[in-house]
């Protein structure tokens, strides 16, 4: 095996060890596109635009993915955004 086929295979094998995670969140009836806005962009580091645009994703389609990454990185970022009352959830 070459160097560079060992290289591969072990990135392939790093890839798999290092899940994604991700931070869903869902559409309620109680806080307003401004508050959803103004969390995503303090919580989640989203630019205004990008926040803006996940707040219609959740209202038109219910939910939507607000961030990925490792869990470590985003168990904190979820439990804020329940802490003011948003609906969400690490998976």
């Amino acid at each position: 095996m070459s160097t560079i086929e060992k290289t591969q295979e072990d990135v392939a094998v790093l890839e798999q060890v290092v899940k994604e995670h991700e931070i869903v969140l869902f559409n309620d009836d109680v806080n307003t596109f401004d508050h959803v806005i103004e969390s995503l962009v303090s919580v989640c580091e989203h630019t205004w635009e990008q926040a803006e645009q996940c707040a219609m994703l959740v209202h038109y389609k219910g939910k939507c993915t607000v961030k990925t990454g490792e869990y470590k990185d985003l168990e904190p970022r979820c439990s804020r955004l329940l802490s003011l009352g948003l609906s969400a959830e690490l998976v």
